[in-house]
């Protein structure tokens, strides 16, 4: 990828939240934080969909909204064509707003309950100031929900007179009013259902190829961001675990969390299904509060040796184009299951 050809650029991103643990604990000086985003770096192409995918809690939503400045970040860069967001005036923020756009996960509550559809979708317009003439704004709204397989002539209905997937086709088309260069997608089928889900990603998938915008889209279900990704990164605790092309991912994971992510995801073949080996990983997540020393994944790492609790490792390029951070990274670097599926089922 050419420097000419990145639109986006993320530079050792870190977001630390404090925690008032009260007036003692101030005076003391002993405030702690939660590290929920730690030295993440990627790129992103134009017309490129970079998937960002792990856990709950990993801190996938924190970074895309510091990213869009939503959330400010601690430390760190965010390069949107060239120019650093975090310095930007709150006159060059709303420039660079036009250009870039959010959906949110929860279609029903990122839309406001008293505007109408119609207000909903051309408020960029009104607020960006693009397109003066209501008549105009109206036309163009008709046009959207035309696009993402809303009738038109509901244009003054209400949110809470769609379903969950058509309110999330109002988000898409309020995040498309301005022909943004990029949108970052939030979870933005997490709460749908499964067909629901498969509409709306044939939407946005349809909608980049007529515009040429790039996606950065967050997710939990590996599944999902096969189907629309031509990159994908995987972030365990705030920090980016593992990123290359999404083929080679799911063919070879190198690092040990991704290749237990992927043993979770079920495969529609009920033969196939019932023979896989299932990576199952011991204890839970620890606190972002309290993050272990070293790798942060070696308290549940079936492959963790005495050095990944002393030294983090580097993300670093173990293929050409395939990045991971992991001392001993390989394709598949687990060789055999931890949990036998057929222990489990019998």
């Amino acid at each position: 990828m050419t420097d000419s050809n990145i639109l986006l650029r993320v530079e050792n991103l870190c977001k630390e939240f404090p925690i008032d643990d009260g007036f003692i604990a101030r005076r003391r000086g002993t405030v702690r934080s939660v590290h929920a985003v730690n030295d993440v770096s990627f790129d992103i192409a134009a017309g490129e969909t970079f998937g960002l995918v792990g856990e709950s809690g990993c801190g996938k939503s924190t970074t895309g909204r510091c990213i869009m400045r939503l959330t400010e970040p601690t430390s760190g860069k965010v390069l949107f064509e060239g120019r650093d967001v975090a310095k930007m005036n709150r006159a060059e923020l709303k420039a660079m707003r036009r250009e870039m756009q959010f959906i949110f996960q929860d279609p029903y509550a990122s839309l406001n309950p008293r505007m109408t559809i119609g207000e909903i979708v051309s408020e960029p317009l009104v607020i960006h100031g693009t397109v003066p003439d209501k008549a105009e704004r109206e036309r163009i709204v008709r046009e959207l929900l035309d696009t993402v397989g809303l009738n038109p002539e509901h244009i003054n209905r209400y949110p809470h007179e769609f379903s969950g997937g058509q309110c999330q086709r109002v988000g898409i088309a309020r995040a498309f009013a301005l022909r943004p260069k990029l949108i970052i997608c939030d979870e933005p089928v997490s709460a749908l259902d499964v067909s629901i889900q498969a509409q709306v990603l044939n939407l946005l998938d349809d909608l980049q190829k007529e515009y040429g915008t790039a996606y950065l889209f967050i997710a939990h279900d590996l599944s999902v961001v096969q189907h629309i990704s031509d990159r994908v990164a995987v972030m365990y605790l705030g920090n980016m675990m593992e990123y290359s092309d999404w083929k080679t991912l799911y063919a070879e994971p190198c690092h040990p969390y991704t290749q237990s992510l992927l043993s979770a995801v079920p495969i529609p073949d009920p033969d196939i299904q019932a023979s896989r080996n299932r990576i199952i990983l011991r204890g839970d997540p620890p606190s972002p509060i309290n993050p272990p020393s070293g790798c942060p994944f070696h308290t549940r790492c079936p492959i963790a040796k005495a050095r990944c609790s002393q030294e983090k490792p580097q993300l670093r390029e173990v293929l050409p184009g395939h990045f991971c951070a992991c001392h001993y990274a390989e394709p598949t670097p687990i060789k055999e299951s931890s949990i036998e599926l057929d222990a489990v089922t019998e």
